[in-house]
C-alpha cells in the first residue's frame, strides 16, 4: 500500500534528528563547561555515535536490510 500525502518514517526520523542536533547546539553555546571540556564531550559522544552506528549496520547486514 502506498501513503499519498503523507509523511514517512524516514522523513519523520530525519526531523527528529535534526532537531536533537539543534537543540544539543544550542545547549553547547549555553554551557557553562570550558571550551577543552565541550572538546572532550563532543569527541566522546561522536565516537559513541560511530560505533552505535556500526553496531547498526551490522545488524542491518545480518538481518538482509
Amino acid at each position: 500500500m502506498s501513503r499519498e500525502g503523507g509523511s514517512g518514517a524516514g522523513d519523520l526520523t530525519l526531523a527528529f534528528l535534526l532537531g536533537a542536533a539543534a537543540g544539543a547546539a544550542l545547549a553547547l553555546l549555553f554551557a557553562p563547561a570550558t571550551g577543552q571540556e565541550t572538546r572532550e564531550f563532543l569527541g566522546k559522544k561522536v565516537r559513541e555515535g560511530q560505533d552505535k552506528a556500526a553496531e547498526l549496520a551490522k545488524l542491518a547486514k545480518e538481518v538482509g536490510v
